[in-house]
């Protein structure tokens, strides 16, 4: 993956270095210190992140929620090269619309056709020096990064910059600073590990290979704290730069430390060569990115696959273009654990029995949890049932403690009716958790079971464990 900074980082940037300007006007370029602070505070929330080893949970991401992520970034990068169609504020039109666009379609017909003959050769690199040599030794009147970089109001210099020097942020280590730059470094943290781990998903799956998130998190938390000490905006990871990357054939470490050391270079001493590189040229990699990004096949199934799973891709996707990838995945997740909820609520279910011996047998199944607390209530009628219950858990999960207190209630009621119940099959966890709560769960909880099916499942769920 390629790391550096982002638009959704930025967004949140923004807002954090206009209002530390105006909390201390007294401090010259108040807004950015404030910002290199925020770097350090939100580069150690990342690290403990790793440290803690909580990149695991990048797992509890569905599917329909990384379908929408990626269609919802190939949008966003899409409309952000609609504005290189542009000078100024103005639209191109004429015949600098015309070479634009014959510039961008002749990189992405070289993007996709030069794979095809030869895999060895870089089809993006290869696009950017056929389409520069075309404007360049033709003479034709194509918009460069230069220009363009003028035209926005940037620099005649361009990219060109020098090494950054170190520094401690210039700002009062208080509590009053903390409490201003810590919810922005929470925020911070928390976009730039989600994008960070999704695009570490989405690499993990085109390449076919297995990323470590822990590692991932507390290196991304290291950089941003180097940031904070060297002038830097901090990032995560990008995907489309990361895409172009594997593309062009970068497998490993070294294709990221390729990147940064050429983009140092480019800064250093080759500014002037870059400035020259047609805006077309890069904006057609950039469409052959989104073609590769956006899942098409999900236009295909949407009308197949569940209703809510459909949503959640729409959803997330929409959100991504008009918010932000947090808010974005946050929603997704949200949906779609509130719909698992609802769905696995509805699959508590109670076979009925009645022994020789008269004892009646409720034998649950499904996972018993807070959803599915009020359906387990229904299944019991205390007034008809005999002398004698049993409720036999083989069959089912007790999930939360939303559980284990309904549990508690059912035998509350068959007590106070005089009757004789008892509970088997329960797991251990379960049995702790109601001794705990109250030892008269004691004489209700069958200890001694000669059941080989309970042995069988115990350790079917140790396992899993």
């Amino acid at each position: 993956m390629i790391s550096g900074a982002t638009g959704a980082l930025a967004v949140v940037m923004v807002s954090l270095v206009i209002e530390g300007n105006t909390l201390s006007p007294d401090i010259e370029f108040a807004g950015l210190q404030y910002l290199f602070a925020t770097l350090l505070l939100m580069g150690a929330i990342q690290i403990l992140f790793g440290v803690l080893r909580l990149g695991k949970f990048i797992r509890l991401i569905p599917h329909p929620v990384m379908i929408g992520f990626v269609n919802g970034l190939a949008i966003v990068i899409f409309m952000s090269q609609l504005e290189m169609f542009k000078v100024g504020h103005d639209w191109l039109s004429g015949s600098s619309l015309l070479i634009m666009i014959g510039l961008v379609v002749l990189t992405m017909a070289i993007m996709f056709g030069l794979p095809k003959l030869n895999k060895k050769i870089p089809a993006g690199l290869t696009a950017i020096l056929v389409i520069s040599v075309i404007v360049i030794a033709g003479g034709v009147d194509a918009q460069t990064v230069k220009s363009f970089v003028v035209a926005s109001g940037g620099s005649a210099d361009g990219i060109k910059g020098g090494l950054p020097t170190f520094g401690i942020p210039d700002i009062p280590f208080n509590f009053e600073t903390l409490k201003f730059i810590f919810p922005y470094a929470l925020v911070l943290a928390a976009i730039g590990l989600t994008e960070s781990l999704m695009t570490l998903s989405l690499i993990d799956e085109m390449t076919e290979t297995r990323g470590n998130s822990n590692k991932e998190s507390w290196a991304q938390g290291l950089a941003n704290v180097v940031n904070g000490f060297f002038g830097g905006m901090g990032g995560c990871a990008m995907i489309g730069q990361s895409l172009i990357n594997i593309y062009s054939g970068g497998r490993s470490r070294l294709s990221g430390i390729v990147a940064a050391l050429a983009l140092l270079s480019f800064i250093l001493f080759l500014s002037s060569y870059i400035g020259r590189i047609p805006i077309a040229a890069l904006v057609g990699i950039m469409f052959m990115v989104v073609i590769g990004t956006f899942a098409w096949t999900s236009l295909r199934i949407l009308h197949k696959i569940p209703l809510s799973d459909a949503i959640v891709i729409v959803l997330v996707t929409v959100v991504t273009v008009w918010f932000n990838l947090a808010i974005a995945v946050a929603a997704g997740i949200v949906v779609s654990a509130l719909v698992f909820a609802w769905e696995n609520a509805r699959r508590i279910r109670a076979r009925k029995s009645i022994r020789a011996d008269g004892t009646k047998v409720y034998e649950i199944w499904g996972p018993l949890f807070f959803g599915s607390i009020k359906e387990f209530n229904n299944k019991f009628t205390v007034a008809k049932d005999p002398q004698s219950v049993e409720i036999d858990f083989i069959e089912s999960r007790v999930v939360d403690h939303s559980a284990i207190e309904a549990i508690s209630i059912i035998v509350d009621k068959y007590t106070a009716a005089g009757k004789t119940i008892t509970l088997m099959h329960l797991s251990k966890d379960c049995k702790a958790t109601l001794m705990k709560a109250d030892s008269k769960f004691e004489q209700h909880i069958v200890t001694d079971i000669n059941d080989p099916r309970y042995y069988v499942m115990r350790d079917t769920l140790a396992d899993e464990g």
